[in-house]
């Protein structure tokens, strides 16, 4: 996962391991610290129990698998509005119905307990299920077969969520950073919030300063690996198969981490294409490509 320096750490900092990678929170106030952190727990905790697919009794596993409609919570609705809202924007690339193809791909157990083994093929469906969801008020229907992975997006919804959380239960300015899903809220320090994002510790570093309320995301190649080096976390939802590693890590600026996310990861998927797509959006990135070299689009912030 990406590494992620912010302020030096303080009273007004802490971290702690979550899902494989490091949960990371600074607020402006120290005193705010205590209650800030049960904040970001709690909400992680309720996106764990809905849509952690390495739970057995997540409410994402407990779905049934043959197509009927099921009550839902309203965390669990939330989140897969999110996720299907990511696939509508990037015309499918970040797909939330790939848990099969990730198993098969071997990624079937939390990333701290992989033990690798080979990418065994996966056949996607003539049409992408993801436009077969559907979700009527609390009632969801999947279609019969695909079991959900919410993961593109529902860590970056849960950095979202946990820092304007807390900037409403403290009034206090926040940075939360879930691995390499970073998002602001409320006052940002005087000199903007600053942290140091690169990938693996012999990558080019990328210093970045966010205004208050901005949001920053990394999706990586090199960091969630397994099989020797050969399969990585991010799926081209065409083949089924990890996509190619043209880029090593592909950052993005936004105002909410859910919409810099979705841009990362669609465009690791969709490799050189990506540069065109980026630019038309007018967004703030940087690319990191195989042999280290940058790109940097946009009004990439420094």
């Amino acid at each position: 996962m990406p590494l992620l320096e912010t302020l030096p750490v303080g009273p007004g900092t802490a971290q702690w391991p979550l899902w494989s990678t490091t949960a990371r929170l600074v607020v402006t106030d120290p005193d705010a610290l205590p209650v800030a952190r049960r904040v970001v727990e709690d909400v992680t905790r309720q996106v764990e129990a809905a849509c952690n697919r390495f739970r057995p009794d997540s409410e994402i596993m407990m779905l049934p698998g043959d197509g009927s409609p099921t009550p839902v919570s309203p965390m669990l609705a939330e989140l897969v509005t999110t996720a299907v809202l990511a696939a509508e924007r990037t015309d499918g690339d970040v797909d939330p119905t790939l848990a099969h193809a990730m198993n098969a791909a071997g990624y079937d157990r939390d990333f701290a307990l992989l033990g690798g083994g080979p990418i065994r093929t996966f056949l996607a469906a003539p049409e992408p299920a993801w436009r077969r969801l559907r979700l009527d008020g609390d009632t969801l229907t999947v279609p019969a077969g695909t079991q959900l992975d919410l993961g593109a997006t529902a860590k970056a919804w849960a950095a979202d969520r946990s820092a304007a959380e807390v900037a409403r239960a403290c009034g206090t300015g926040v940075l939360v950073a879930l691995g390499g899903d970073i998002a602001t809220a409320g006052p940002a320090p005087d000199d903007g919030w600053r942290v140091l994002v690169r990938d693996q510790a012999e990558d080019p570093v990328a210093p970045v300063t966010l205004a208050a309320g901005g949001a920053l995301a990394t999706s990586s190649t090199v960091s969630r690996i397994w099989d020797h080096g050969t399969a990585h976390h991010l799926l081209d939802p065409r083949t089924g198969v990890p996509a190619k590693p043209v880029w090593r890590t592909v950052s993005v600026a936004a105002g909410t981490c859910v919409e810099a996310n979705t841009l990362t990861t669609a465009a690791v998927v969709r490799g050189l294409d990506a540069l065109p797509w980026l630019r038309s959006l007018g967004v703030p990135a940087r690319l990191d490509g195989a042999s280290f070299t940058i790109v940097a689009l946009g009004e990439w912030p420094s």
